[in-house]
């Protein structure tokens, strides 16, 4: 019996995937529920997990773009073995001549065979560059030894061989008694050659979640009246809290306190003060959400995703770090479904996790806000007409000018940033 392996369907929007790898080859034995392949949408990964054991036939190759609901394989759940032949009677089996002593030693000669050495008909593979660069320092290549694959012989082999190479003696020649106090001229062999960099270039197609990406940001900056405003927050009180509580928050709730959690609870608060931050056009309206779905983004080795937490509002500072440490799970182990990034209306994204000091974050149409953090750097900061030091984060908000002034813009900046210098706002809700 065999089970069809199909690629499944992610989504409405989703009509075809690439298929990423298979963790298996032709022929191997697979269990029921391991994963067994990847593929990749213009939105997710997915890893696909076999839905029985047995034995894996491979349909389709790695790399290629198949449509949803295409069969890429099979397992046999059943395997029955061949009937092992009854032996035929003493009497019938034939004795098979011994081989001749000549027939025995004849593979171990030929696997003793040395390599011929360089003669009129065999000469060593040279690439017309090597070969050019031998003619012109006429160079000996029988005491060069190759380094390039199946021990050919590069330019860098030749280039390093006249570096290494003694000084060459010039023929003798007359010489005329006024020229001999005369410095000699360097012959040419002595030049120290200049290695010439060979231009080399890779062409690999975009991944359909690269496409994507490309797509929405060139969508956002040709259809938004995109403008970035930004501001500066002092870190202490925030750092504080979490470095008072952090171990027993770990202890008590099984997962680490960060920062996001802080200004999830900051952006809602500001969203709530300015709703048209957390609504987006659509033709001649504007739709205001009465919810407040925040997207994280989340920086992969494929691109960026941004799932959704949900009902952000509802969340305490616990559930909210639960689920970001949930979704990077899911994103490590190739399990994030297109669910996840649906429906956000408004992102954080954190670039100081890379060491970003400030930028300009593009938005995440057709949301109308998103919110940048940055690096925690250390700055001589004016505090009460003194000079203190402290942490400092700068903040930025790209919003759609469209649908959000600038007064408001710069008041919602003001507002997270009165939330993260005295968290204390966020718990009492002001």
């Amino acid at each position: 019996m065999e089970v069809e392996i199909k690629i499944p369907s992610v989504g409405e929007s989703v009509q075809e995937a690439v298929l990423v790898q298979w963790y298996k080859k032709d022929g191997d034995p697979v269990q029921k529920d391991e994963p067994i392949f990847v593929v990749e949408t213009d939105k997710v990964t997915l890893e696909i997990v076999a839905e029985a054991s047995g034995i894996l036939k491979i349909l389709v190759s790695e790399g290629e773009t198949v449509s949803i609901g295409t069969k890429v394989g099979t397992i046999a759940t059943e395997t029955v073995p061949s009937p092992e032949p009854e032996p035929a009677p003493p009497e019938k089996v034939a004795e098979a001549p011994l081989p001749s002593p000549e027939a025995t030693e004849a593979p171990a000669k030929a696997e003793e065979t040395p390599v011929k050495p360089e003669t009129e008909d065999f000469r060593p593979i040279l690439s017309p560059a090597v070969r050019r660069l031998v003619a012109e320092k006429n160079v000996d290549i029988s005491g060069i030894k190759g380094t390039g694959p199946g021990n050919r012989i590069t330019k860098g082999d030749v280039l390093l061989y006249l570096e290494q190479a003694p000084p060459a003696v010039p023929a003798s020649s007359p010489v005329s008694p006024k020229t001999t106090d005369a410095a000699p001229l360097e012959p040419e062999s002595l030049a120290k050659p200049i290695p010439s960099r060979m231009e080399d270039v890779t062409r690999k197609p975009m991944s359909p979640m690269r496409r994507t990406i490309a797509s929405r940001l060139l969508e956002a900056k040709h259809s938004t009246a995109m403008l970035t405003t930004f501001n500066e927050v002092d870190m202490t009180h925030t750092m504080d809290i979490r470095a008072q509580f952090k171990e027993a928050f770990k202890e008590k709730h099984g997962v680490s306190l960060g920062f996001m959690s802080f200004f999830i609870k900051a952006v809602v608060e500001g969203l709530k003060e300015f709703p048209q931050i957390n609504a987006f056009i659509d033709g001649n309206d504007v739709v205001y959400h009465n919810y407040y779905h925040i997207g994280i983004a989340i920086g992969t080795g494929k691109g960026l995703v941004v799932p959704v937490i949900r009902n952000a509002d509802m969340l305490s500072f616990a559930e909210l770090e639960q689920a970001i440490v949930d979704f990077v799970d899911k994103i490590k182990n190739n399990r994030l479904e297109l669910a996840d990034l649906e429906g956000g209306t408004f992102t954080i994204t954190n670039g100081g996790v890379f060491g970003s000091l400030l930028s300009t974050p593009i938005l995440n149409t057709p949301q109308s806000g998103i919110l940048g953090m940055h690096k925690i750097e250390k700055r001589p900061v004016v505090v009460e007409d003194e000079i203190d030091i402290r942490p400092m984060m700068y903040v930025a908000l790209s919003y759609d000018h469209r649908i959000v002034d600038g007064r408001e813009a710069v008041t919602f900046l003001v507002k997270i940033k009165e939330c993260i210098e005295n968290p204390e706002r966020i718990m009492m809700e002001i």
